[in-house]
C-alpha cells in the first residue's frame, strides 16, 4: 500500500486520499462481488424466467441494475450522515475544505465508479456509458485534492431518484408494465426526481457555478471550464429527461395503454406467454439510472 499511496499523494496530488485507500479498493470489490457473484445467484432463484431464460447481455443488464441499487441504498444514507455532521470550516471553504467523513463517502462512490467504468469497456454498448463511468470516477476522485468535495456529497443525493428508476426498470422486466405498482412507483419516481434533481439540484448547481468563479483565478482555468461546463450540461439533461419520464408514464398509464397487462408471479407468466421485459428490449442500464456529479448517468 506503500507505493501507491506515495503515487496517489505525489504523483496525482490526491493529498486527501491515502486513509480512504482501503475503503476505495474494499468498494470496489464488493460491489464487483454483488456484480458477478451475488446478483446471477439470487436472480436466477427468485426469477427463473425473468433473468434466467435470458441471454448474457440481458443478464448482464440486470445484475447492473441491482449493483446500481445498492448502490443507491448505501451511498444516500451516508451522503445524508455526512450533510447533518458537516463541520462550519467546509461550509465557509467550499471549493477546498475537507471533511473527514467525506473521505468515506466518496471512496465508495470512486468504487463504484471504477466497477461502472470497467464494466462499460468489458461489456461495451455504447461509447456514452465509458465517458460518464470515467468522468465520473475521474471526479470523485479529484475531490481527494481536495477540491468542491461539498459539493460532491450533495451530488450524490440525486441517486434518490435511482432508487425508483430501477424499481421501474425491474417491474419492466417481470412482466409488471403499466401496473399499479408501476403506476405508484411513478409517482414516487417523478417526485423524487423533480424535488432533489431539479429543486434542489437546482440551488446546488447555482451555488456550484458562484463558487466557481469566486477561485477562478487560483484554479488552472481548464477546471473552471469542465466544472462550469459540465454543470451546465447536467442541470438541462436534467429537464430533458425529467420530461422524457413523464412522457413515458403518459404512455404507460395513458389512453393508449393495453387493455390487458401481463403478470409474472414467482417466475410463471399469466395471461401471457413465456417471454416478459418486452418494454424496452434488454438495453444496458439506462443513463439517468448511472448518474451522479459532475457527469449525468
Amino acid at each position: 500500500m506503500g507505493v501507491l499511496e506515495t503515487f496517489v499523494t505525489d504523483t496525482l496530488g490526491l493529498t486527501k486520499f491515502p486513509p480512504y485507500l482501503p475503503t476505495f479498493l474494499y468498494a470496489f470489490l464488493g460491489f464487483s462481488f454483488v456484480h458477478q457473484i451475488l446478483a446471477p445467484f439470487c436472480s436466477r432463484k427468485w426469477f427463473p424466467v425473468a433473468f434466467g431464460s435470458k441471454n448474457a447481455r440481458a443478464r448482464n443488464s440486470w445484475s447492473i441494475h441491482v449493483v446500481s441499487q445498492v448502490h443507491t441504498v448505501i451511498i444516500v444514507p451516508l451522503s445524508l450522515w455526512v450533510l447533518w455532521h458537516e463541520s462550519p470550516e467546509r461550509v465557509q471553504d467550499r471549493a477546498f475544505g475537507w471533511d473527514h467523513r467525506t473521505g468515506y463517502v466518496h471512496a465508495i462512490a470512486c468504487g463504484y465508479f471504477l466497477w461502472d467504468s470497467l464494466d462499460a469497456i468489458v461489456n461495451f454498448t455504447d461509447l456514452g456509458f465509458v465517458i460518464h463511468g470515467v468522468a465520473c470516477f475521474a471526479i470523485y476522485t479529484m475531490s481527494f485534492k481536495p477540491f468542491v468535495a461539498y459539493y460532491g456529497t450533495r451530488c450524490l443525493l440525486w441517486e434518490t431518484s435511482t432508487f425508483f428508476l430501477n424499481i421501474h426498470w425491474f417491474l419492466d422486466k417481470t412482466g409488471r408494465t403499466g401496473s399499479t405498482a408501476q403506476l405508484i412507483n411513478g409517482f414516487f419516481l417523478l417526485s423524487s426526481f423533480f424535488g432533489v434533481r431539479l429543486v434542489y439540484g437546482g440551488k446546488v448547481s447555482y451555488d456550484f457555478v458562484h463558487t466557481l468563479a469566486q477561485v477562478r483565478r487560483e484554479v488552472p482555468i481548464s477546471y473552471v471550464l469542465v466544472y462550469g461546463a459540465g454543470n451546465v450540461i447536467l442541470t438541462s439533461l436534467n429537464w430533458f429527461w425529467f420530461y422524457k419520464m413523464i412522457d413515458a408514464l403518459r404512455r404507460r398509464f395513458g389512453e393508449d395503454k393495453p387493455k390487458e397487462r401481463r403478470r409474472l408471479v414467482s417466475g410463471t407468466l399469466i395471461n401471457g406467454d413465456s417471454e416478459n421485459g418486452h418494454a424496452h428490449g434488454e438495453e444496458r442500464s439506462s443513463s439517468v439510472s448511472r448518474d451522479a456529479y459532475g457527469s449525468q448517468a
